[in-house]
């Protein structure tokens, strides 16, 4: 990793050193640092990175979804890698493997071709993935802004800069945690939106997908440099495809406004990477990453968007 990041990645490697999660996920009440490693059945937790910037006329974008599930006496990671390229999905990485039980379960591992940054108090400074010719590095710089939502959840904004083997892009870099229990239930669909360095929207479902009526959502803004927040918005599908694997319908496009009606949007998908999960049927879960684009109105002004919107229904 540039930056003067080698002697880290360095250690990083050696050590199996890796970043907490936010620091809500980072410990349970009670559980001091010399406790043996214990598992916490049934928690779910989920680290994600996004990348996107516009190359020429194109959304470049890179996201990384990791996710960690404690079952008895084991923990069950996935992580996935994808390079969204003017549309062509590209996924280059999909491992998931077991670890021992550990005291801060939350912690993403490198695995394989799956490498990390770190710097002082371990937090994340960047992703490498790297096998045989391919190579492809994330590197995260600054924050730009940090939000926080009711369960814990955890959103923040950075510039960032991707690494196509010698070529670099410079973008911005959602990175999101948030956890799940029997008594802390999954969240939704979220969405990342970009309208160049003027807005970036970051939404969240309440809950998962179970038919009618939809859930409700959050919404996080950052708007020339100015903090927007709301509790409440109404996302509706305007217009659904049957996706015969799962045999489930997709989204492919959206409504999205607020009650007091200030924000208003529509969605449309450009081009997505859907896949159909494992299941006993006939029904069957769907993992879906949608590239998106359309516009938002703010405060009576529009802005053209872009994005990543995330669908999951188990």
């Amino acid at each position: 990793m540039r930056r003067g990041g080698a002697i880290v990645l360095v250690t990083c490697a050696a050590l199996a050193c890796v970043e907490p999660a936010p620091e809500v996920f980072a410990e349970f009440p009670g559980t001091a640092t010399t406790d043996p490693p214990r598992t916490f059945p049934g928690r779910s937790y989920e680290r994600n990175f996004v990348f996107v910037t516009v190359t020429g006329d194109s959304l470049l974008m890179v996201p990384w979804l990791f996710e960690t599930t404690t079952q008895p006496g084991t923990v069950v990671r996935e992580a996935r890698g994808w390079l969204d390229r003017g549309g062509t999905w590209d996924a280059f990485f999909a491992e998931r493997w077991e670890t021992p039980p550990t005291r801060i379960p939350a912690r993403i591992l490198p695995h394989d071709s799956l490498r990390f940054v770190v710097r002082g108090g371990n937090a994340v400074d960047g992703i490498i993935y790297d096998e045989g010719t391919r190579n492809l590095e994330l590197a995260l710089g600054s924050i730009l802004i940090e939000w926080g939502g009711p369960r814990g959840e955890v959103f923040q904004l950075l510039e960032g800069s991707l690494y196509l083997s010698e070529r670099r892009l410079g973008g911005i870099v959602l990175d999101m945690a948030r956890g799940s229990s029997a008594d802390t239930p999954r969240a939704g669909d979220w969405a990342f939106l970009t309208s160049g360095d003027s807005l970036q929207l970051v939404l969240q479902g309440e809950s998962e997908h179970q038919g009618e009526p939809l859930p409700t959502y959050r919404g996080w803004g950052r708007l020339d440099f100015k903090n927007l927040q709301w509790a409440t918005l109404n996302v509706d599908w305007v217009e659904t495809k049957a996706f015969q694997p799962a045999r489930r319908d997709v989204p492919v496009s959206w409504t999205i406004s607020s009650p007091e009606g200030e924000l208003q949007s529509t969605l449309a998908v450009t081009s997505s990477d859907v896949h159909a999960g494992q299941g006993s049927g006939p029904v069957l879960p769907v993992q879906a990453l949608f590239e998106v684009e359309g516009t938002v109105t703010i405060e009576d002004r529009t802005f053209p968007v872009r994005g990543l919107f995330r669908h999951e229904r188990r």
